[in-house]
């Protein structure tokens, strides 16, 4: 059945004015109406749809305050990886950040865009054609969750972009939160209730966007500040950053309206200091600012280290402190046998959550902050994160107090506890016969960044330890269903999945294996760098020490972790079990070490904005060709690639008779082409 024609256009009409309002109260907090002419509007419209419910659409306004429930949320591949950001947490940090960004692109002075950093829940919101199809939480950074009818129960958030030259597909990055009026109103109503309160907004947030029924989302007044784009296309991306926050407000999308462009490193400390000083003044929490590179080019050249942007940092605030008196101290052995002294103490609400232990590092942190149990202490959540033990109150020391002593046995295993001089932690002799190193050695190995076997968590690895049916990582490869079926927990099924698991686990990457070994310092960036460098495994276990050093960003102390790991035949012959059980990687292709289009062995420095390819990418090629890319112009560099806008490396180039060439001849030297091509 049809609606009657004046009913349809009136619909129209109401849903359009409403958005508008609904744009004009959320996003620009300029409204035009009184709330009582929108509640009518609104009224109007809910009573139309109901004697027509053939104009039902998902996307009216009066279907945001709820919708039906879900038992569960779909998993969402980001299209464009929601990466985290590096923390600074000193002024020092932040100029050490803005020297390398200034180094690498060879600049005198960058412009930031600066924004408060909001203490809520990473999202991204895409847009089909204007229209909102999905909205998804951030997860690891590579899959999220499915939150749309959550998501769409936010007020502030556009179900259709307003205007009509947006991108056919446009992912809006931004943060959920709760303002601090709405997270007060939420624990006031709880409590009347009897029900659970939230810790902070934050938490509070996370709560809300996560229930399984949208309509406890709608009554949990959330809101949203968008702060960058994901994936785009039929769309000519702005050069600069604040030119797409700017874009995005024009689309509807709200942004933090203290959001600022400011002027080299000076201008962000200022600006730093000025957010921090009205940071109880806002309506929402914030715990630092986040500083951005504005030119969208640069941000290109930069490029990424690891999971984060080169550039971006978010300077934090400082954490809050309380203080709490030291009841004991205990030595906690992790997967690589190190001796983590955490003391615990009274408990004490630091920070928005309850804190009862607290990391003292290593014994030369204890002996420096000459802590003693009984003490009276002051703690802090550090970046408002990890809880740790500040400074030691002395005038309040009791007498008797005692002093922490290293264990001379593993409190785990009994093995002889070894400090080697000049080192600050204190190590645990076991090794494999460890079962605390074992276990976070397995643990590690399985885990999403390494090997990624879903279904094999902290609890079953322990049981499987206790059997002794696992001792390894290649043991692991060896279980059955049957056997696993008979733990605690598990059934046919989670035993069929797990199995599954193992299996399509052993095809990985090479980097990934690496680091899911769990070399001493060998974090994920070092493991790619690794894989890059040597392209297999053999060759980089057969590497001297000296050709392990040549690797960009590895040091003698890590190059010596590698070169003993490997020199270990314990642990060549679980590689060799691994690899006997399936355990397998593509080949990373490398350039040819000799013939034309070859830089083997060069040392190259690139500079200036070249017209055919990024920095970042001009990089890459010459690594890719035998060459090793560095940052500075020295005697030791054999090349310098200059494009337009060169800067002080071309002329300091000069000055040392370093070979200079221009992006046709570098494109020839990686038989691209070039003069004469």
């Amino acid at each position: 059945m049809t609606a009657p024609r004046e009913a349809t256009k009136r619909a129209r009409e109401l849903r359009e004015q409403i958005e508008h309002h609904n744009y004009r109260y959320y996003v620009l907090d300029d409204p035009e109406v009184a709330d009582a002419q929108f509640d009518a509007l609104m009224q109007e419209l809910q009573q139309l749809e109901a004697r027509h419910p053939e104009l039902a659409d998902a996307d009216s306004p009066t279907q945001r305050v709820g919708g039906q429930a879900s038992r569960e949320f779909r998993a969402v591949v980001h299209a464009v990886p929601m990466l985290s950001l590096e923390n600074a947490f000193a002024e020092q940090d932040i100029l050490d950040f803005d020297r390398r960004a200034r180094e690498r692109l060879d600049v005198e002075r960058i412009v930031y865009s600066a924004e408060p950093k909001i203490d809520g829940l990473a999202i991204t919101l895409r847009y089909e054609r204007g229209r909102l199809v999905q909205a998804a939480t951030r997860g690891d950074g590579t899959r999220g969750e499915d939150v749309t009818p959550n998501v769409r129960a936010i007020r502030s958030v556009p179900v259709q972009l307003r205007g009509k030259r947006w991108p056919a597909v446009l992912e809006a990055r931004g943060e959920v939160f709760m303002t601090r009026k709405s997270f007060e109103g939420l624990n006031k109503r709880g409590l009347e209730r009897g029900e659970k309160t939230f810790a902070n907004p934050r938490n509070a947030a996370a709560g809300s966007l996560r229930q399984h029924d949208p309509s406890i989302t709608a009554q949990r007044s959330l809101d949203l500040f968008f702060y960058g784009m994901g994936a785009i296309e039929g769309w000519t991306v702005p050069p600069r950053h604040s030119a797409v926050l700017a874009a995005l407000r024009d689309f509807g999308l709200r942004t933090c309206p203290e959001i600022a462009v400011v002027d080299g490193v000076v201008g962000c400390l200022e600006y730093y200091a000025r957010i921090g000083g009205k940071r109880n003044a806002l309506a929402y929490e914030i715990d630092g600012v986040v500083y951005k590179v504005d030119r969208l080019d640069w941000q290109r050249d930069l490029g990424f280290v690891a999971r984060a942007p080169r550039w971006a940092v978010a300077h934090k605030f400082p954490a809050q402190e309380q203080t709490t008196t030291v009841r004991e101290v205990k030595f906690y052995v992790g997967r690589t046998g190190a001796l983590t002294p955490v003391a615990h103490v009274e408990p004490v609400f630091v920070g928005g959550v309850t804190v009862s232990n607290v990391t003292l590092h290593n014994m030369d942190e204890v002996a420096r902050k000459d802590v003693r149990v009984g003490d009276t202490v002051v703690v802090r959540r550090a970046g408002d994160v990890i809880p740790e033990l500040v400074r030691v109150v002395p005038e309040k020391r009791v007498p008797g107090a005692r002093e922490v002593r290293l264990p001379r046995q593993c409190p785990v295993c009994g093995s002889h506890v070894d400090r080697t001089e000049g080192e600050a932690v204190a190590r645990c002799s076991g090794q494999l016969v460890c079962p605390a190193q074992r276990l976070g050695a397995l643990f590690h190995f399985a885990s999403r960044r390494a090997m990624d076997i879903d279904g094999l968590g902290e609890r079953l690895i322990a049981q499987l330890i206790e059997s002794g049916r696992v001792a390894t990582p290649a043991d692991l490869y060896t279980l059955t269903i049957e056997e696993l079926a008979g733990l605690d927990r598990m059934g046919p099924k989670s035993a069929a999945n797990l199995v599954a698991a193992l299996e399509q686990s052993k095809q990985t990457t090479l980097s990934r294996f690496l680091y899911a070994l769990g070399i001493r310092d060998v974090g994920e960036a070092t493991a790619l760098a690794l894989a890059e460098h040597f392209g297999d495994l053999d060759t980089l276990v057969d590497a001297s020490l000296e050709a392990i050093q040549q690797v960009r960003d590895v040091g003698p102390v890590v190059a010596g972790h590698v070169r003993e790991f490997f020199d270990e035949e314990r642990n060549r012959k679980v590689v060799a079990q691994l690899r006997a059980a399936g355990v397998a990687w593509p080949r990373i292709k490398r350039a040819a070490t000799a013939g034309p289009g070859s830089m083997a062995g060069k040392v190259v420095v690139i500079t200036g904005t070249l017209a055919s390819m990024s920095r970042e990418e001009a990089r890459e090629a010459a690594r890719a060709a035998g060459a090793t890319v560095t940052d500075s112009v020295s005697k030791k560099t054999s090349l310098l690639v200059v494009g337009a806008e060169a800067g002080s490396k071309l002329k300091k180039a000069q000055d040392l008779g370093v070979m200079v060439v221009d992006e046709p001849s570098f494109l020839q030297m990686l038989g691209r082409g070039g003069p004469g091509a």
